[in-house]
């Protein structure tokens, strides 16, 4: 069993909901991801999705996609980030990390490079955005032979059978997006995500997690009712931004936040 199932099989049996910080690797600056990524399991994190910095991020919004510049721009690449989830496992060997991002450099480095670096320094799974489970058997197969999930998207148009396909390459959890569009977008309707919720459900017994649209704590608490893990990217990134040229206080501002959201979800 992964480190991701048994964090969830743990949490769902202390009936909480998952908390689950985006952020991206290297923003605002390489030497503040690893104490950040500390400050928000301090915080009540229970795992954390590390993005990838990509120059041409097409899933996420503007937040996001400043991040990105601003990570590139300080050389951050997939190898210095593989070193920032080493560097955070010196001190953390429980809690599950996620590598977000985009497919070019993994293909760069080779799948089995990719698959046996990131399980050499303590990753525990991938989501690849741009890669959909019909064209990534690969990947896939790199990843489970070194013990890694692989995570998948689903959206509010995903059809059964896509549903069923998702579910089926899936492993560790899988994550729905709650609304059309790219990370940061609002307009959450509660109604509809919980049938597809339900729809998702009766393809996988995987935990869902939910993200995009997730802003503060009452949508944060209004999801959690819902989902088995919540997931927050652009509100956390945003106050990365404001705190750019402050990077210091950095990860006293995210921990902040996301204790909020911990308290609104339920400790």
């Amino acid at each position: 069993m992964s480190r991701i199932s048994d964090r969830f099989q743990t949490l769902r049996g202390a009936g909480r909901t998952a908390l689950i910080p985006f952020v991206t690797a290297g923003d605002p600056d390489p030497g503040t991801t690893v104490p950040l990524m500390h400050a928000m399991v301090g915080a009540g994190a229970d795992l954390i999705e590390l993005g990838v910095p990509f120059s041409d991020p097409m899933a996420d919004g503007p937040v996001i996609q400043r991040a990105s510049e601003r990570a590139l721009a300080q050389g951050m690449s997939l190898h210095r980030c593989l070193d920032q989830v080493r560097a955070f496992r010196r001190d953390d060997a429980e809690t599950p990390v996620v590598l977000m991002g985009y497919l070019n450099p993994i293909e760069v480095m080779g799948y089995d490079s990719f698959a046996e670096a990131a399980a050499e320094v303590g990753v525990d799974g991938a989501l690849t955005v741009d890669l959909p489970p019909e064209e990534g058997h690969d990947l896939l197969e790199a990843l489970r032979g070194r013990g890694l999930d692989s995570i998948y998207l689903l959206a509010p148009t995903s059809t059964g059978e896509r549903i069923r396909r998702v579910c089926a390459a899936a492993s560790g959890f899988v994550y729905y997006v709650s609304v059309k569009g790219v990370t940061g977008a609002a307009h959450l309707d509660l109604d509809s995500v919980r049938s597809h919720l339900d729809a998702i459900r009766a393809a996988t017994d995987l935990p869902i997690g939910v993200g995009f649209g997730i802003k503060d704590a009452a949508t944060a608490a209004a999801m959690g009712r819902l989902a088995d893990a919540v997931i927050v990217g652009s509100a956390i990134v945003g106050r990365i931004e404001a705190l750019q040229d402050r990077p210091a206080e950095v990860p006293a501002a995210a921990g902040a936040f996301l204790a909020e959201l911990r308290r609104a979800l339920g400790t």
